[in-house]
């Protein structure tokens, strides 16, 4: 991924403490190698985790590398509905929108402003 599409803290901690991100990226490269699950998967179920410990920053980071890896945007959005009855609705609802941030075209909201309510949820 090219330095520009990196966020900026990100960006500045690599350049302060270079030898401790390339150990954790280090470490990213070496777990992900040892089993059988490929690189796209591995990065939908730590796109999970990241949800699930309420880090916007890593889930952007995993939704990136999904699609790099090949991931579809339906394959991701299924990914986080996946885990409504694990981490409930409002939580899931938050991880769409940090998606959505990522997808291209998905994050001005004018899908979900197109489409009509079968219902009013107010």
């Amino acid at each position: 991924m090219p330095s520009q599409e990196l966020p900026s803290h990100y960006l500045y901690e690599r350049q302060e403490h270079r030898e401790f991100i390339d150990a954790v990226e280090h470490l990213g490269k070496v777990v992900r190698k040892a089993g059988p699950i490929e690189e796209k998967s591995a990065h939908l179920i730590q796109l999970a985790a990241a949800i699930a410990i309420d880090s916007e920053g890593a889930a952007h980071s995993h939704v990136r590398r999904a699609l790099a890896c090949g991931a579809s945007p339906e394959e991701i959005f299924h990914s986080i509905i996946l885990l409504t009855s694990t981490l409930g609705y409002p939580t899931v609802s938050k991880a769409l929108s940090w998606a959505e941030d990522v997808i291209p075209g998905r994050g001005d909201g004018a899908d979900a402003m197109s489409q009509s309510p079968s219902q009013d949820l107010h």
